[in-house]
This record gives structure tokens, sequence and C-alpha cells, in this order.
């Protein structure tokens, strides 16, 4: 006689696959996924409104592309450190994990340094978001995204608090990777605002 019921031998196939997710992954996915909208509504105005206002080719000549240059290559190594780091907690590696943990957090903080100075020149040439359009909009999108830069230093920071302790250590450690997505997702909203912003 048919049943609705799954029968007991295909029950662990499913409870398997679920049990191989590491805890967490789903609710990161989900939160990138609200940053893409809010990053993605962002960048559509950006593009929308400063090609209705003809370019703003003028203003864009006051941002210093080479200061983005040099973020751009300090983040994309932070993403290579960050990489090593998950392959070091695949490997059962926790002191190269230390290592390239306290890179990433290194890298991570002077992006921030960089754009630090990079504002205080722009503040002092007198270009403020209150100026004009083009830098409320530049402001705000670099501006949001050195915020989620810091929280991904301190994230990696607490990470490494706890692979130096060990106490905690095998309780959070797939949370590198977990970190591992935020952060790459961090660098991939930096790869679309440099050549936007500075280039275009």
């Amino acid at each position: 006689m048919d049943t609705l019921a799954a029968s007991p031998s295909d029950l662990p196939v499913e409870t398997d696959r679920i049990r191989a997710i590491p805890r967490g992954k789903v609710g990161v996915w989900w939160f990138l996924a609200s940053e893409i909208m809010i990053f993605g509504g962002l960048i559509g105005c950006f593009i929308l409104i400063r090609l209705a206002h003809g370019g703003w080719r003028a203003e864009a000549d006051h941002v210093h592309w080479r200061i983005g240059a040099l973020n751009t290559l300090v983040l994309l190594t932070s993403s290579l450190t960050m990489a090593l780091a998950c392959d070091a907690v695949k490997e059962g590696n926790q002191r190269a994990l230390k290592i390239f943990l306290a890179l990433t957090m290194f890298l991570g903080l002077t992006f921030l340094g960089i754009k630090a100075f990079e504002y205080s020149r722009e503040i002092a040439d007198g270009w403020t978001p209150a100026t004009n359009l083009f830098f409320a909009f530049y402001f705000t999108l670099t501006g949001l995204h050195a915020c989620h830069v810091l929280g991904g230093v301190v994230a990696n920071t607490s990470l490494w608090v706890c692979a130096v302790r060990g106490r905690l250590w095998p309780l959070i450690q797939h949370r590198v990777e977990l970190a591992g997505l935020y952060w790459h997702f961090v660098d991939v909203v930096w790869i679309f605002l440099f050549p936007l912003v500075y280039l275009s």
C-alpha cells in the first residue's frame, strides 16, 4: 500500500546533507544577500543620477585615484591572506592560521588608515558630503564600505584571539570560513566601487 510518509531509509540521506552545511553558513548567505540589496541599490542610484547629470567628470577629477588604486591592491592582498587562513583551517595548521588572520587584520587596518588619510586630504581641499551630489555619493559609498571593512577586522580579530588562546577554538574554527565569505564580499564590492567612483 502506498503511503505519503518517507521510508526510514530515505531520511538519513537528507539529514546528512543538512548536517554537511556548517552552522551559520545559511545565515551568512542571507546576510550577504541583504547587503547586496543595499550596495546594489546605492550603486544603481549612483549610476543613474550620474548619467542624468552629464557624468560628473569635473567633480570626479578631484578624487585621488592613485590612493584608490593602492587601497585596491591592499584589499585584494587581504583577500588572498583570508583564503590562505581558510585553507589553514582545513589543513589543521593553527600556526599558519594565526599568521594569515593577523595579516588579514593588518591589511584591513591599512586599508582603513589609507582611507582616513584620503578623506582628510579631500576635506582639507574643501570636498565634503555637502559640497555636491557626487561627493555625497562618494562619501556614502566609500564610507559604508569602510564600515564593512571595520566589521570584518573585528570579526577576524575575535577569531585570532580564540586561535591564540586555544580554549574555544574547537567550537568556533568553522567560523573562519564564514568570516572569509564576508571578507570576500567586501572585496568584491570594492572592485565595483573603485572603477565606478575613481576611474569613470
